[in-house]
This record gives structure tokens, C-alpha cells and sequence, in this order.
């Protein structure tokens, strides 16, 4: 019970000195919004009140109601340069803002009485309507802070009293004269505004708070995710040194250079080593991911050829195609396939893609690796003829550590990272990448760049595989 007093105090002081600021920053900042929005409705009213009164006395506090607008435009250029955080700057501040709002206050309701005053006839149609969508705007848009709202507020009812009034003290009606009911229907009006006052009010803070708790959500989801990355760098750091050592030893074994070993120990020595390099190959998965997540991968951009980026991939992967009896085969594109990027990463990407759809694929099977033109864009596609990928698994299959269900024929397990690694490079490189699949017949994982063309903007004869003919 008192850890739960403490967290509620602990957590409305915080909403208390947060809302503050953030009240005072929404409230100048929508004021200096609105003035213009403000001073074409105070103008038009002028020039449509000149028409049928003084012009001389509309028009001279106008001005004065366009002088305190000036206050406003003032104190708002003043409050930028406040960060939230020295409170004498915010207390001084909001006396400014209440000196403003009772000033403006003020002006528009003499501005409104001054014509209500010059109207010999009853009902003050006019004044009253000008007064009443000021009150509206008020309340619409002065609800960040209730002392200020009521205070402008407070200021405007008077001068609807004042107004309603000056027909009963002018005439001096009885009581079931036209102009009381004039008198009591501005008193339901008023009730409305405040009304809609406070609906306004009610709705800025609930608002204000999911805000405020969104935001100290997310300051706690950032704190979080930092010491996970730092775990994560730290872990796989301290794993990478001696799990090299572990695997360079198991190898070792593996090859009877520290005597034969017997036949029953063969295998067992073969799991800890194949498991030996998964482990490694995770360790390096969260490494990368961790600095993509991170931002500190640099990627060195430069002109590559597509042909030639198929050709080293495919090489790189030869071995391990050649152990499960699977073959890859490259087909290039014809003509210029230059694309941007960083060959590093664009290697590791293909090698993702290729060693998924070797792993998906059949003994004696096949796996191509194709490029082809599409206008001003350049496919890299990875074909294998394996189970396919079910419908509506595109977040699994591109998801950190998640892979699709079919560990029934998969050969090789994997770390569920290599695809999601894959996927964040290539939009570093403002490319897209994607599948289309079909199961029991195989998936097509691709790439697709911008193409570039040679500094002549001809386009370059290319043999296979992007070597030159």
C-alpha cells in the first residue's frame, strides 16, 4: 500500500511539473497559430459594424483589441527560447500570459459593449453574436490552462451581463416583456459556454496525459533497448573469443591430427562442432544486428556490378552447395547492371538468400540465382525448388528470430536472424526486398536497385556473370 502511495505522489508530481510545461509551450504555440485567424474575424466585425455605427469609436478599439494581439506575438517570440527546465522563467511567464489574456479579454469586451451601447433597438443581435464566438474560440482553444480559460471566460460573461442588462435598465420592461426573455435565454447561453468549456478542457488533459505517459513510456523503451544492446555487444563479445578457440580445438580433433579417434566418439565430436559453428554463426548475427539497431554500421557506397556481385556470392557459397548436393546456377543480365551499394554488405545479403534456399532445398536439387532489367530497376532473385513459404508468413520469414514451421524437412537449423539482417541492409540501401511463393514448388527470394548507367549513359556490353565481353 505505501509503495503504491508513493508511486501515485511520484507519478502526479511528475505530470504536474511536465504538464505545466507542456500546457504553457501548446497554449503560446496555438496562440501564435490563431492570430491571424482571430484578427480577420475582430476585422471583419469592425468594417461590418462601421457600416451602421461610429466608425471613428468601432474602429479606435479595434485597435486597442489589435495592440494586445501584439502582446501575444511578443510574449510567444520571448517563451522559444525556454526549454522547459528554469520554473522563474515559467512563472513569469504565465503572469505574462495572464496579464495578456485579461488585457485582450478586456478590449474585445469593451469593443463588443461599445457596440451594443450605440444600438437603440433591442436584442443586440449583433454584439451578442460577436461575443458569444469569441467565448466559443475561447473555449475551444484556450484549454490548456483552466486559470486562464476562466479568467478570459469570467471577463466575457460580464460583458454578456452587462449587455443583457442595459435593455432592462434602459426600459425597465415587466416581467413578461420581450426583453427579459432576451435576458434569461444569454443566461442559457452562457450556461453553454460553459459547457463547452469544460468538455474542451475535460478532452486537452485526458490527451495530455496519454501524451505524457507515451512519452515516459518511450523514455523508458529507449533506456531499455540501450542496456539491451549493451548486453548484447557485451555477451556476444566475451562468447566470439572463446567459442573461436572451442571450434578451432573440436576441428582439430575432427581431423586425427592429435591421434585417431575412436568411431564411437566420431559423431559426438561432429554435433559439438557442426552446433559449435550455429553458435558462432548467432554470436555474429546479434553482433550485426546490434549495430544496425545501433546506427553504426558505416556502409561504404560505391558502383557494383550485379553480374560480378552474383558471380562472388555464388563462389563463396560453392562449398557448402557442394556438401548437401545442390546446384547453383547463375544467370547474368545482359547489358549495363550497375547498381550502388556496399559490396560487403550486398555479399552477406546474398549469402543469406542462398544458404536459406539451400537449406530448402532437395538433395540433388538446383538453386538460380538470376539478374535481370526491369527499366530503371535491376532484380537479384534467388530461385529454389523446395517446400515454399505458406501465405501470410512475410513477418515470420523477415522477423527476428523467428523462422517459418518447417523444421519437418529442414536440414540445417539456422539462428532466425539472417533474413531480418538481410532485410535492414537493403534498406539502407533504398532498395526492397521480397517473395513470392508457392508450396510444394519452391520460393523466389529478390532484390531490386535503381540501375545505373556508365558515365557516357551508354549502356555496357557484359558477358556472363558481368565480366565484360
Amino acid at each position: 500500500m505505501k509503495n503504491l502511495s508513493t508511486f501515485l505522489a511520484t507519478r502526479a508530481e511528475w505530470f504536474s511539473s511536465c504538464g505545466r510545461e507542456q500546457r504553457i509551450k501548446d497554449y503560446i504555440a496555438l496562440s501564435n497559430q490563431l492570430v491571424w485567424k482571430r484578427q480577420g474575424s475582430f476585422f471583419a466585425a469592425a468594417i461590418l459594424a462601421a457600416f451602421y455605427f461610429d466608425p471613428i469609436s468601432i474602429f479606435a478599439y479595434y485597435v486597442i483589441v489589435v495592440l494586445t494581439e501584439v502582446l501575444d506575438m511578443h510574449l510567444g517570440r520571448q517563451s522559444k527560447a525556454w526549454d522547459g527546465e528554469d520554473p522563474v522563467i515559467g512563472r513569469r511567464i504565465l503572469k505574462r500570459i495572464a496579464f495578456n489574456t485579461t488585457a485582450s479579454a478586456m478590449a474585445i469586451s469593451i469593443f463588443v459593449i461599445n457596440i451594443a451601447v450605440q444600438q437603440t433597438s433591442t436584442g443586440h443581435f449583433t454584439p451578442l453574436f460577436f461575443l458569444f464566438s469569441a467565448s466559443v474560440f475561447a473555449a475551444m482553444y484556450n484549454s490548456q490552462m483552466k486559470g486562464i480559460l476562466l479568467l478570459r471566460l469570467a471577463i466575457y460573461g460580464f460583458a454578456f451581463l452587462y449587455i443583457a442588462l442595459l435593455d432592462v435598465f434602459r426600459h425597465l420592461p415587466p416581467l413578461n416583456s420581450e426583453i427579459w426573455l432576451e435576458f434569461f435565454t444569454i443566461i442559457f447561453v452562457l450556461y453553454f459556454i460553459a459547457d463547452i468549456a469544460v468538455k474542451f478542457y475535460q478532452g486537452y488533459h485526458e490527451r495530455l496525459e496519454k501524451m505524457l505517459l507515451i512519452k515516459k513510456e518511450n523514455e523508458r523503451t529507449k533506456a531499455a533497448l540501450e542496456v539491451k544492446s549493451q548486453f548484447l555487444a557485451t555477451v556476444s563479445h566475451e562468447l566470439r573469443t572463446p567459442l573461436t578457440s572451442i571450434i578451432g580445438s573440436l576441428e582439430l580433433i575432427k581431423s586425427d591430427r592429435l591421434g585417431v579417434l575412436p568411431d564411437s566418439l566420431k559423431p559426438l565430436i561432429r554435433i559439438a562442432a557442426m552446433n559449435g559453428q550455429r553458435l558462432a554463426s548467432l554470436v555474429e548475427d546479434l553482433l550485426d544486428l546490434q549495430k544496425i539497431e545501433a546506427g553504426e554500421i558505416v556502409f561504404n557506397f560505391d558502383k557494383i556490378d550485379a553480374n560480378a556481385l552474383v558471380c562472388e556470392a555464388v563462389e563463396s557459397i560453392a562449398g557448402y552447395a557442394s556438401k548437401l548436393d545442390i546446384q547453383v546456377i547463375a544467370e547474368s543480365c545482359a547489358g549495363d547492371c550497375l547498381i550502388t551499394g556496399d559490396r560487403k554488405r550486398l555479399i552477406q545479403v546474398m549469402g543469406n538468400l542462398l544458404s536459406n534456399a539451400l537449406k530448402f532445398s532437395d538433395e540433388g536439387g538446383a538453386v538460380k540465382v538470376r539478374v535481370e532489367t526491369f527499366g530503371s530497376r535491376i532484380r537479384i532473385s534467388v530461385n529454389d525448388e523446395g517446400v515454399g513459404i505458406p501465405e501470410g508468413s512475410k513477418d515470420s520469414v523477415f522477423g527476428k528470430f523467428s523462422q517459418v514451421d518447417s523444421s519437418d524437412v529442414r536440414k540445417v537449423g539456422g539462428t532466425g536472424l539472417g533474413l531480418h539482417i538481410a532485410k535492414r541492409i537493403i534498406e539502407r540501401h533504398n532498395a526492397t526486398i521480397d517473395y513470392v511463393s508457392e508450396l510444394g514448388v519452391g520460393s523466389t527470394f529478390y532484390i531490386e536497385f535503381d540501375r545505373l548507367t556508365n558515365k557516357d549513359g551508354v549502356t555496357a556490353d557484359l558477358g556472363p556473370l558481368g565480366q565484360a565481353a
